[in-house]
């Protein structure tokens, strides 16, 4: 049975203004010339999360004072290719996504990977042997070019219509809109943004199965994507990850809004952005597009029949009262997510 999910998804209260982070700039990957040990908790998968995780291990590492302790690594989900995680590892295929990191969690021990970032919650064709500790509230909408053809607002029963293709026309949708054909995009499989999006349109249940006309071929948030430039394109899109290239500028190079502007679902009010505060609207958050990001671990490692003392240290991190829950508070404001006001580091199964 799944626990602590509806508690999760209660946001804390929060301030006017973001908190400036510490710790100096995230990096992507591993720093140039630096190997993780053997040691140190490394972890890959999710997109949506990476730049996050950078953070948040650039600035756990940074208050470190022994050599000899654990640092924490995070590998982005692309390019493509294959990683060497950690020293005395194989190289792995890079994972490209919450489902391609928890695949690689499970396909390996932790001499290659420790953790799996994951922007979904389990699912039943999870193992029953990882544990999904919680981090931090995002939400899902979708966006758009802005100036183009979609509307500002679009109902869970018209996306629905328009990834099963029962709809293709905007016209179809609204007698005011052109008639032009849509052009629906999904990040590739094994996406957590994907899965969670399909989900969410389909009553919350199981994730609907996209019709023909769907392309799934873009990388999720990154709407810099050459074939989003089109006035009739459509794509879900994380909205702590469009906050923090917006607002804050946590995008880099292919990692930016580009043209997309993110837009409503089902007329909530103040939409999915509040843009005086620059957070994710409370109101858009506690409905069922708003979702909880993850890190997965296995569950011999987390809490092991016989604990160790790397078995602590890693709660220590990632757990309830550990490092991230405490002290990351600034890194996961800046980078558009809403800090859990109770759940951070506590413990969902499958």
């Amino acid at each position: 049975m799944r626990k602590t999910a509806a508690k999760l998804l209660t946001v804390a209260a929060l301030a006017t203004s973001i908190a400036t982070v510490a710790g100096g700039t995230a990096v992507a990957d591993p720093a140039a010339g630096v190997t993780p040990r053997a040691i140190d908790f490394v972890g890959v998968g999710s997109d949506t999360t990476q730049a996050l995780l950078n953070q948040l291990a650039t600035d756990y590492n940074a208050s470190l004072t022994s050599s000899t302790a654990p640092r924490v690594y995070s590998w982005d989900a692309i390019p493509t290719g294959t990683i060497t995680p950690k020293t005395g590892a194989t190289a792995i295929t890079r994972p490209n996504g919450s489902g391609a990191g928890i695949n690689a969690l499970n396909a390996n021990t932790n001499a290659t990977v420790d953790f799996a970032r994951s922007s979904r919650g389990p699912v039943a064709t999870d193992p029953t042997t990882d544990n999904f500790v919680a981090l931090a509230k995002d939400a899902v909408a979708w966006a758009a070019k802005s100036g183009g053809n979609a509307p500002a607002n679009l109902t869970t029963a018209n996306l629905k219509d328009i990834y099963t293709c029962t709809v293709t026309k905007w016209n179809q949708i609204n007698a005011s809109l052109p008639n032009a054909t849509i052009k629906p995009f999904l990040p590739q499989t094994g996406s957590g943004t994907r899965s969670f999006f399909l989900t969410a349109i389909n009553g919350g249940v199981t994730a609907l199965t996209p019709g023909a006309c769907v392309n799934s071929s873009v990388q999720e948030n990154q709407g810099s994507d050459t074939l989003l430039n089109d006035v009739n394109a459509v794509v879900p899109y994380s909205v702590a990850h469009y906050i923090g290239q917006v607002y804050f500028g946590k995008g880099s190079g292919a990692d930016v809004q580009g043209p997309l502007t993110i837009r409503n679902i089902d007329g909530v009010v103040g939409g999915p952005v509040d843009t005086t505060n620059k957070v994710i609207n409370s109101n858009y958050a506690d409905t069922q597009y708003g979702r909880v990001v993850y890190n997965v671990f296995r569950k011999d490692d987390w809490a092991p029949a016989v604990d160790t003392t790397r078995a602590a240290t890693l709660r220590g991190i990632f757990g309830d009262g550990g490092w991230f829950c405490t002290n990351g508070t600034a890194d996961i404001k800046s980078f558009g997510f809403l800090p859990l006001d109770f759940g951070c580091g506590s413990v969902t199964t499958s």
